[in-house]
């Protein structure tokens, strides 16, 4: 027993003792870890996963981190991780705050120029690049890279490596992919760690690390070069040489297998791009739908509101009001469009009222309005003035569509009450005022009702029924634009239309030189009509160009006729201003032509008056260059007509002057006349033309133009226009 107690008692001193011991190391470790000097080292913090912030611990953490503060460890060193400041390395080296500066590749100089040393390497970087997707890049040496501001140290590795290589700094990472997908740059460099964290941003899904390394630097730890700095870099080699290397692979495996990228909200936004896109979608459909909803309701009372103010609520015809807005509708929508406004009056409806009730006057009204509304296209309009007057917006119809509307409307009205078994004969009073070019362009409704009006009271006041017109020249003018414009395609099928050829004629030799075609228009009630009354209605209607395309034609069929028959003429057709625009392409029209008959450029003259060059100079001289090119013969037409000038003579490039004759045949002094068209002939010659006089009447003026050299001439002193059949027979004869 007492052997026993001896053991327990030497058991227990014996424990004391390790326990005094271990406590005394303890404290001994913490008083040594205490004493142990800390290094300040400053490290980036937008290096993730080498340098970063946890925003857990808030703690600079990282690959580069672990790495350090375990090899001071070894070395007997406590640290203290600062974000720098500093743009650059070469900057935080002059700041005595910091112990340490990482990371280096190699020794540099700092920005005063002061020597550094720098630590045995912690780790080996591999440095790769990046792409859009799976592109194929140029040779290292002429390719255009992309890095950040931060890595100049590495910028400056890679330029003595590949010299020729071409490097954008770049602030941001943002930034320098941004550049990628413009094609500013042809890759990223940055180090491998780094981009394992940087892709796995979900917009950077498209970008591709090129599978191999460019080249790998050293990370290691640098200082001053001063004794300081030599002996804390020394201290720190031999930690670092403590350093296992599966210790350094397990931290960088560590930190490069984790999910470190937190996608913020435009990450979230991209991700989840086409569920937002469908969300909003609907959010803003509903919206949409409820406005909508709000707006067709808003719509249909401001529709009744305004039924109420624009309807006539007995007939169904405008308002005074409606009226006058549809009208003003119309003639700015339809502005070519001939209209008349027509005011109708019923002779003595107040009698009527007196006599059969309101009841019957207003089922008259009703009958009346409804019969016009009938008879009316989208493009006219009705509306009840007051009472039984009735004003109407017409298009001009011609004589017969017109009988059609007063059998169809007009006398039904009058016989309304016969036809009920009342012996009772309506008479209508209708004012009609024709629309001028002037109402188009300042529309007062007011004042052609005032006209109307007029028109109407003037029949009023002789007791009679009918109708007057306030301008009746205006509405034959009317009639014969509505008359020639909607005939004019028959006209061209039918063969109406003729062309015409007035010869041209070398006074030397006395022969046909060439003609000039012209159109003649026989209609099938009118007769003869005029080319001074159709060609200005058809410049005005827009339909010229129908017209000149259909005689250019028939033109090409008669030179390639003449061809075949081994007669090769040229032949002047007029081109006129309102042919020429930007959307026809005049000069690759009449190619076409020659092309599709098979003749020579130069048979087909083109004539443009001397007028459309000042409307439209640049234009015109650009369309006339072309026709140049092709090869046709430009001619300036009625020069000397009232618009000549020395500078278009200078400007346009044409191949022959025709020269107006009017000098000659107008008023004035003669003398002058003859003086001026003396000089004109000397300068179109001086300037390399072609000259024709047009316009000669008398032996008198063809012999003073000849005289003075022009030879080449046209007028009815010669010839007058003239059918196909008839200019052919005058070609094969001599003039006399």
């Amino acid at each position: 027993m007492k052997v026993v107690w001896n053991v327990l008692r030497y058991s227990c001193f014996v424990i004391c003792i390790a326990f005094l011991c271990l406590i005394g190391s303890v404290a001994y470790a913490r008083s040594a870890s205490d004493e142990a000097e800390t290094l300040v080292i400053g490290v980036p913090a937008d290096r993730c996963p080498v340098f970063y912030y946890d925003e857990e611990t808030d703690e600079l953490v990282g690959i580069g981190i672990d790495l350090m503060r375990a090899a001071a460890a070894e070395a007997g060193y406590n640290t203290s991780f600062r974000v720098l400041d500093e743009k650059t390395n070469k900057d935080a080296l002059d700041n005595p705050d910091y112990d340490l500066i990482m990371p280096f590749g190699s020794a540099i100089k700092s920005s005063t120029g002061v020597d550094t040393i720098v630590s045995e390497n912690l780790m080996q970087t591999p440095f790769t690049m990046v792409t859009k997707g799976n592109e194929n890049l140029p040779p290292i040496n002429e390719m255009h890279i992309g890095m950040l501001s931060s890595l100049t140290g590495a910028a400056e590795t890679v330029k003595q490596l590949y010299p020729g290589i071409q490097i954008t700094m770049f602030e941001t990472m943002g930034q320098s992919v941004k550049a990628l997908r413009r094609g500013k740059v042809d890759a990223l460099m940055h180090n491998s760690y780094v981009w394992s964290y940087v892709l796995q941003k979900p917009s950077y899904a498209d970008l591709r690390v090129q599978p191999a390394s460019m080249f790998s630097m050293d990370f290691r730890a640098g200082t001053l070069d001063t004794p300081k700095g030599r002996n804390i870099i020394k201290r720190l080699d031999e930690g670092i040489s403590k350093l296992e290397d599966t210790r350094k692979q397990a931290i960088i495996l560590d930190y490069t297998s984790r999910r470190l990228y937190h996608n913020d909200f435009w990450d979230y936004i991209f991700e989840y791009r086409f569920l937002f896109f469908i969300l909003a979608f609907l959010f803003f459909a509903v919206i949409a739908f409820g406005v909508h909803l709000q707006h067709e309701a808003e719509r249909r009372q401001e529709q009744k509101l305004r039924e109420l103010i624009e309807k006539d609520p007995l007939t169904g015809a405008l308002s005074l009001e409606g009226f006058k807005k549809r009208a003003k509708e119309l003639l700015r929508v339809y502005s070519d469009n001939h209209y008349i406004l027509v005011f109708n009056n019923i002779r003595n409806f107040k009698f009527i009222n007196e006599r059969l009730g309101r009841d019957a006057g207003d089922e008259l009204l009703k009958f009346w309005a409804h019969s016009i509304i009938e008879a009316l296209t989208e493009e006219e309009a009705v509306g009840r003035v007051t009472g039984d007057r009735f004003a109407i917006l017409r298009k001009i119809k011609d004589d017969a569509q017109m009988k059609v509307y007063e059998k169809g409307v007009v006398e039904p009205l009058l016989n309304y009450f016969n036809d009920k078994g009342k012996e009772i004969k309506l008479q209508l009073c209708t004012g009609v005022y024709v629309l001028t070019p002037e109402d188009y362009q300042n529309v007062d409704v007011d004042r052609m009702l005032d006209y109307a009006r007029m028109a109407e009271k003037k029949i009023r006041n002789t007791h009679k029924s009918g109708y007057e017109f306030y301008n009746p020249e205006q509405w034959e003018k009317g009639k014969q634009i509505v008359d020639i414009s909607g005939h004019l395609q028959m006209a061209l099928d039918t063969g109406e239309i003729q062309v015409w050829y007035q010869p041209q004629v070398d006074y030397l030799t006395k022969s046909v030189s060439g003609a000039e075609a012209l159109c003649r228009w026989k209609h099938p009630t009118r007769g003869w009509i005029s080319p001074g009354i159709f060609i200005p209605v058809l410049e005005e209607t827009g339909q010229i160009f129908d017209l000149d395309k259909y005689i250019w034609d028939k033109v090409c069929q008669d030179l390639k006729r003449w061809k075949e028959q081994g007669e090769v003429r040229s032949v002047s057709v007029n081109l006129s201003r309102s042919d020429i625009r930007e959307d026809r392409n005049i000069p690759g029209f009449f190619y076409g032509l020659v092309q599709k008959y098979g003749l020579d450029p130069e048979q087909l003259r083109i004539e443009i008056t001397e007028t459309a060059y000042v409307e439209r100079p640049e234009f015109l001289i650009r369309t006339t260059t072309e026709l140049r090119e092709y090869g046709f013969q430009v001619e300036m037409d009625d020069f000397g007509s009232g618009y000549s000038s020395l500078h278009m003579l200078k400007e346009v490039p044409v191949d022959r002057i025709k020269m107006d004759l009017h000098f000659l045949t107008g008023t004035g002094d003669m003398e002058k006349s003859r003086i001026i068209i003396t000089q004109v002939i000397v300068l179109v010659k001086l300037l390399g033309m072609k000259l024709i006089a047009e316009g000669v009447e008398t032996k008198a003026q063809a012999d003073f133009l000849s005289e003075r050299g022009c030879t080449e001439m046209q007028g009815y002193y010669f010839y007058k226009p003239m059918p196909v059949e008839e200019f052919e027979k005058e070609c094969t004869k001599m003039l006399k």
